[in-house]
């Protein structure tokens, strides 16, 4: 099975991902945890390009070219094989997240990210879990981290907000697939969810 997580900056999805591959290891499944953009060692090349530096670094179309360019190399090297071997994949962002920051954020550019995607992945996850959050609390939570990735929160609360409206419309677009969590409790609490929910797409 092939999980993701999703949702604003400072959500706490990177979190609950590290969580569920515990407790799923715990059980006895055999877990892959993964990130994006990286996961594989040409991705996490591509990942210090785009999370670092000045916002105003690259287009919105030259982010969906990195962002493609890292997610083909983690799908071949990482994402695919380790499903081939019967693992669980729990993967902190995926394609959504491009679908939101590149495809929304500065433009409507939903489309083009959709045709390269068709075009170059061609796979979208088994179960998707959305962890939503107050765009203000994600926003504090994230520069609180004071890390060196920030390009994105640098871009401010407008964009947050913005983008946890458009990660809601995803999981109505996607409904299949998606299952939105209240990301506004306490860890454990958020994390209890996230495991039963697992659980049910795995029976």
């Amino acid at each position: 099975m092939f999980v993701t997580f999703e949702g604003i900056d400072g959500s706490g999805k990177s979190t609950q991902a590290r969580m569920l591959a515990e407790a799923l290891r715990g059980a006895g499944h055999d877990v892959v945890l993964t990130r994006e953009p990286g996961g594989s060692p040409g991705a996490e090349e591509i990942r210090r390009l785009v999370l670092e530096g000045d916002p105003a670094r690259w287009s919105a179309e030259t982010e969906i070219l990195l962002f493609t360019a890292a997610r083909r190399d983690h799908l071949e090297r990482t994402i695919e094989p380790a499903l081939a071997a019967g693992k669980i994949v729990i993967c902190d962002r995926f394609a959504d997240s491009t679908r939101m920051y590149q495809g929304l954020s500065r433009g409507d550019l939903r489309a083009t990210v959709d045709r390269l995607h068709d075009l170059m992945i061609g796979r979208e996850p088994d179960l998707t879990l959305l962890i939503d959050i107050d765009p203000a609390v994600g926003l504090a939570r994230a520069k609180g981290r004071q890390g060196h990735e920030e390009r994105f929160e640098d871009m401010g609360l407008g964009m947050q907000e913005k983008m946890r409206a458009g990660f809601l419309n995803l999981a109505r677009e996607f409904s299949a697939r998606f299952r939105v969590i209240d990301g506004a409790r306490a860890s454990d609490a958020v994390a209890a969810e996230v495991l039963a929910t697992v659980r049910a797409a795995l029976a």
